[in-house]
């Protein structure tokens, strides 16, 4: 069987290309071109770019349903196709196709027969992974009555059935709502440590909160990688000032008018003016609200490398 050491790389994709013939002529078009990356053992790990990025051809070699054109891609230690090693991947599609006519109890319990779990274990899985993604009560609903965000709850209940090591999801958070959203990062979250997590997404802001490492694709290739923190920076790079009693016509110094709403007005300035703004409200008797430092998103930092490309 395969493995991988316990602080070793779980995933390894090295030079990666894949293409497809499209059109009348069947011209090929490259999909993904000389991806390069790794994932660490018990991380969460980020992939991100737009639609058509390139994001779901390389999660679709990552699980072994395509074969590359060219490059090498190993999941613990072996080739994604190795039944092996497929046993030990917990897989959640972009558009997961669910059996409309089954309930929710009987789908996931179809999925845990497939890993050849006991009946008596069986039942105590769904029951747990049921509770984790909010659903407890929707066992006994029909699949095809499901709402969609509801359909990628289920989704993710059974990617995690079979207790694997590696979690690869394809736009896990799609179709959720803000509080599903939140509940899904905070059961990914509980399970850092414990599985590798390999996720695509476009929504960047769950990414910068959940992720250790992101990878960037975009046009096929990747075109940043890294730590969080280490490529959005913890520096401030200005300070949204909320003053209040300010006259309309009155200038409030080195500083950029947001909004205005009744008395109050909503400032944008770099860091080396705030004082000389906070000086300007205090010798005119304005009311500081608020003094709030803005640091560069991870969306910042998307749409930089996207301009420049």
């Amino acid at each position: 069987m395969a493995s991988v050491s316990p602080n070793g790389d779980a995933i390894i994709i090295d030079h990666f290309s894949k293409s497809y013939r499209m059109g009348f002529f069947l011209r090929r078009v490259p999909a993904v071109r000389d991806v390069t990356l790794r994932v660490r053992r018990g991380e969460i790990y980020g992939f991100l770019g737009p639609n058509g990025a390139g994001k779901t051809t390389t999660i679709k070699a990552l699980v072994g349903l395509i074969r590359p054109d060219r490059g090498r891609l190993t999941v613990l230690g072996g080739p994604p196709a190795d039944p092996s090693v497929r046993r030990r991947i917990g897989f959640m599609p972009e558009n997961p196709y669910f059996y409309d006519y089954l309930t929710v109890w009987e789908f996931l319990d179809f999925h845990a027969s497939l890993y050849g779990i006991p009946k008596a274990e069986r039942r105590h899985r769904i029951e747990d992974y049921l509770e984790r993604v909010k659903m407890t009560e929707h066992a006994k609903k029909r699949i095809r009555q499901l709402s969609r965000g509801m359909l990628q709850r289920i989704g993710l209940a059974q990617a995690l059935i079979g207790d694997p090591e590696v979690l690869i999801l394809d736009e896990p958070m799609s179709g959720l709502d803000p509080i599903g959203r939140w509940e899904m990062r905070e059961l990914l979250r509980s399970l850092r440590g414990q599985k590798t997590i390999f996720f695509s997404s476009h929504i960047l802001h769950d990414a910068e909160v959940l992720c250790d490492r992101i990878g960037v694709i975009f046009q096929g290739r990747i075109i940043a990688e890294g730590a969080v923190g280490e490529l959005i920076g913890s520096s401030i790079e200005g300070y949204e000032v909320a003053l209040e009693g300010v006259p309309e016509t009155v200038p409030v110094g080195p500083a950029q008018v947001l909004s205005r709403q009744d008395q109050q007005v909503y400032l944008w300035t770099q860091p080396a003016d705030l004082s000389a703004v906070m000086d300007v409200a205090h010798t005119n008797g304005w009311r500081v609200v608020a003094v709030t430092p803005q640091k560069r998103s991870l969306e910042d930092l998307f749409m930089t490398l996207v301009r420049e490309k």
